[in-house]
């Protein structure tokens, strides 16, 4: 085995005919903060409950700092979970209900006390200890749901959709303090969640899940810029598909001709090869829409041609178009880096200049 500080090893776990986790095999290091990403059903939630021990793989194996946990019962696992209800006991003050665990387990008063006021402290709740859950907001409430599963620092973190509750400034708030907290613990965070902002924001790397299986397990940079598969192209947020064949290799780049769109070129860094099918992801903010024509390019020739804008959608710090090329449509972005109002505004029908450079589209293979 590898020195990985978690290892889940050729996974798999079965409901009646529904395979949820599908031969799944990922390694995460200590103190990483690692997060499953899919849609509802992809097999997230079962991955977490199998390593917290509500749930026992049919096949294959866990290991956790090189010990083989599949087998043992959760209160034999040095693993809590944080989930979006917060479980918190209502009867009991802030400070009772994160010095449980620590009760059950015969802590001395006087290191329950200094492990509770330090946690209270770190999490800045400590003007709160002696309130109830129901004076507390949202945010406050999933702030002690934190600190009463870290306060005996268990060896992971699970966290189950643990932001869902929140309305959205609350959840970008909730964001910066998670990362914040785990920097602080330095202990592993294992997040689950469907959102694909909430995993960009806070994790290491990111396994992407799809129909039990994982389709791309690397860094948020990697996974937006490129793409493994049209799954996760499409899943990880906007993008533009141009399908098409290849009809040119020409060194480091190919040329691709497309349906309802002039023929483009692409970086070819999967090298396939002239008559091979594929698709083609853009992404709405690599493309420009000017009424000029672009400016010239050095390198490789950009990819540039006319089209008619269909749709406006004014979001404040950038403005989206809809624009539409032989019955085909593109999404595009345009940032408000500029005072907005001195410049020649671009509406509805008006023809433009659409372009974007070949390194900027990323080729996946259709299926």
């Amino acid at each position: 085995m590898s020195n990985e500080f978690l290892i889940f090893d050729h996974v798999t776990k079965r409901f009646g005919a529904l395979t949820a986790v599908d031969d799944v095999s990922f390694s995460v290091a200590k103190g990483e903060f690692f997060s499953l990403l899919g849609p509802s059903g992809c097999g997230k939630t079962t991955l977490l409950r199998m390593l917290g021990g509500f749930e026992r793989p049919d096949s294959g194996r866990i290991y956790l700092e090189g010990k083989d946990i599949t087998d043992l019962p959760p209160n034999q696992r040095r693993i809590h979970t944080v989930f979006q209800n917060y479980a918190l006991f209502p009867t009991m003050t802030i400070w009772d209900n994160i010095a449980f665990s620590l009760k059950l387990a015969k802590m001395e008063k006087g290191e329950i006390e200094e492990k509770v006021d330090d946690i209270l402290e770190m999490i800045q709740m400590s003007e709160h200890a002696w309130k109830y859950p129901s004076q507390l907001s949202g945010g406050q409430k999933q702030r002690v749901a934190i600190a009463r599963a870290l306060v005996d620092r268990p060896q992971v973190l699970l966290l189950d959709e643990p932001l869902a509750a929140l309305d959205l400034k609350l959840r970008q708030h909730m964001l910066l303090e998670l990362d914040t907290i785990h920097d602080q613990v330095g202990i592993t965070f294992l997040y689950v969640t469907h959102d694909q902002g909430e995993a960009m924001s806070l994790s290491d790397r990111i396994a992407v899940l799809n129909r039990g299986k994982v389709e791309q397990l690397d860094g948020p940079a990697k996974i937006y810029e490129a793409p493994a598969s049209r799954f996760v192209a499409s899943f990880i947020g906007d993008t533009n598909f141009l399908s098409g064949e290849i009809v040119a290799v020409d060194g480091d780049y190919c040329t691709i001709q497309c349906e309802g769109f002039p023929a483009v070129k692409a970086f070819n860094d999967r090298k396939i090869k002239v008559g091979d099918s594929v698709d083609l992801s853009v992404r709405p903010e690599k493309i420009r829409v000017t009424l000029a024509p672009p400016p010239p390019e050095k390198g490789a020739s950009i990819n540039v041609f006319l089209s008619t804008v269909k749709d406006i959608v004014y979001q404040g710090v950038y403005t989206k178009y809809w624009i539409e090329s032989s019955g085909k449509r593109l999404a595009a972005l345009k940032p408000h880096s500029r005072f907005l109002l001195d410049q020649e505004s671009i509406t509805w029908n008006d023809e433009v200049f659409v372009w974007w450079h070949p390194d900027d589209g990323y080729m996946v293979e259709a299926k």
